[in-house]
């Protein structure tokens, strides 16, 4: 879209007055920036890595796909299939290369090479970071941590929402960097459909939700998955912790075993109440099935709170739950300031965890999660450039 606005000749005239006008001929052409660098992620290698990819090669620029040490394969065949219709297309399939290297420093002389004038990234805090702040010769697209989080005010499906956010906090055993963490729910509990609930049983009713969803073994390890990182199994082992006594702790994680792979590593969710003055346990992201219940003094406050951790920390989803249109109104706002994805009332098969291609808008570029949205314009328009040539007619 953004290219086609770009027209590919144009005569210009100026007027002379009494003497014969200024004609020229110009030609605009759209020129690539450069090798593309993107820099695959171990839980979504393909998910992850296919904005980038097609957002430069559209555009014309050759794309070097460094894949994650622990995902090489899915990166490998998409490689391939992509080489093999650039060559049945009378296209040089060097045109996208794959890059399999284990080594940081290998990367680190990738992303920073003159000739990379693009950087695709999807991981940790500290790598992006290193990335916006060394690879300056290159536009650095990058994904990076955030804590998503959910606010309860109140219901009218109780056991449908609960049910929904069980499937959300189990689904990929929260590897996904939509998974919600932090679910804040008022002091005095919240009014349903049931009646009225505490804090603790709406903290109740959802590890129980956890524990139905899962009971069964073999739906239990399709939904969870295995756990990709070692340092997402030192964070499962190490959260407990986190609790101020053991009755916080709504659901342990347990350690299941897969029939079909023996040595996958696959654990149900961690799920602990806290109270809203521990923010050294909740407002900093725990990667994987580890999630807080945290109990907020109101619906204003909790509120607030979403919209501060998403200012400060980042996030690419926050839900609410509410039968009250001046507290959707109240959130759509704070989201709306924060710069963050909103799902409202979410229930049936629709999680707030899932982006629909061709449909939402993945990130948003506004808050420090990440600074690009997978699916707008801009994400391609600054991949080419407009280089003109003009003569005397």
């Amino acid at each position: 879209r953004e290219m086609s606005s770009v027209p590919s000749t144009a005569r210009w005239e100026k007027p002379q007055g009494k003497n014969p006008p200024v004609v020229m001929e110009k030609r605009f052409e759209i020129v690539g920036r450069g090798v593309a660098l993107v820099i695959g992620c171990g839980t979504f290698p393909t998910w992850n890595t296919y904005p980038g990819l097609f957002a430069a090669l559209v555009t014309g620029n050759p794309v070097i796909v460094k894949a994650h040490p622990n995902a090489v394969l899915p990166a490998a065949i998409s490689v391939k299939i992509v080489r093999d219709v650039l060559a049945e297309n009378e296209i040089d399939p060097n045109l996208v290369s794959l890059a399999v290297v284990a080594d940081l420093k290998a990367t680190r002389a990738l992303a920073t090479h003159p000739a990379v004038r693009s950087v695709d990234f999807t991981g940790s805090n500290s790598f992006g970071k290193w990335l916006t702040e060394n690879a300056r010769q290159a536009q650095v697209y990058a994904e990076l941590a955030g804590v998503n989080n959910v606010v309860i005010e109140s219901t009218d499906k109780y056991r449908s929402m609960l049910k929904n956010l069980a499937f959300t906090l189990s689904l990929y055993s929260g590897q996904m960097c939509t998974t919600t963490q932090d679910i804040f729910v008022p002091a005095d509990g919240i009014d349903t459909d049931e009646g009225h609930k505490s804090f603790d049983e709406v903290a109740a009713d959802l590890g129980s939700a956890v524990e139905k969803l899962l009971s069964d073994a073999v739906v239990a390890t399709a939904v969870l998955g295995s756990i990709q990182s070692p340092e997402t199994l030192k964070r499962i082992e190490e959260a407990p912790a986190l609790a101020a006594q053991p009755s916080d702790i709504v659901l342990a994680s347990r350690k299941l075993d897969h029939a079909e792979f023996p040595a996958a590593n696959v654990h149900t969710p961690l799920l602990m109440k806290t109270d809203a003055a521990n923010e050294a346990a909740y407002m900093q992201e725990r990667f994987g099935p580890i999630s807080f219940i945290v109990k907020v003094a109101d619906a204003t406050a909790a509120v607030a709170l979403s919209e501060q951790i998403v200012r400060e920390r980042g996030a690419l989803t926050v839900g609410l739950y509410s039968t009250k249109q001046e507290v959707i109104d109240a959130m759509t706002e704070a989201t709306m300031r924060a710069g963050v994805a909103l799902s409202i009332n979410l229930l049936s098969n629709v999680y707030v965890n899932q982006s629909a291609a061709f449909s939402d808008y993945h990130a948003t570029g506004a808050n420090p999660a990440a600074n690009a949205s997978y699916t707008d314009s801009a994400f391609v328009a600054n991949r080419f450039r407009v280089i003109q040539r003009r003569w005397h007619v």
